[in-house]
């Protein structure tokens, strides 16, 4: 198997970007910054489109029109989003770094990331129009998944 992601980020293709993926689902936590700080805060709750069982997006390619708030990870922009956790495949790979042992593109399925529970499956909440987002805060959580 060739190891496209040893290559740099701006010399793959859209697909092997994209492929980079690890379906770990923490980027579909609903985040909260503080307005001060610009601290990042995850919370266990997550975007509606979220599919809890396959932990990945139920309308992939259709999520900027059902959530315009979505935002596409790239190589142009991995850079500046800050609030990625630091187990993100797609940032490893764009500082240089191996992917973790436990990824798909090394183990041929997801199944090991999630029984290691380095997924957020089956752990996260919806919210309703009352949810007070605060109280969902997850603190230093997000970087031991």
């Amino acid at each position: 198997m060739t190891k496209f992601w040893k290559k740099r980020i701006d010399q793959m293709s859209e697909e092997e970007w994209e492929s980079l993926c690890d379906r770990c689902g923490k980027c579909c936590l609903i985040k909260l910054q503080d307005e001060d700080t610009d601290e990042i805060f995850y919370t266990s709750l997550a975007c509606k489109q979220f599919n809890d069982n396959l932990c990945e997006c139920k309308n992939y390619k259709t999520r900027k029109a059902l959530v315009p708030d979505c935002i596409k990870i790239t190589p142009d922009n991995i850079h500046k989003l800050s609030w990625l956790p630091k187990s993100c495949s797609y940032i490893l790979v764009a500082n240089n770094k191996d992917l973790p042992e436990w990824h798909h593109l090394l183990t041929g399925s997801t199944d090991q990331m999630h029984r290691l529970k380095k997924s957020v499956r089956h752990t996260v909440k919806y919210a309703s129009k009352n949810t007070n987002y605060q109280d969902h805060i997850i603190k230093d959580e997000i970087n031991k998944i």
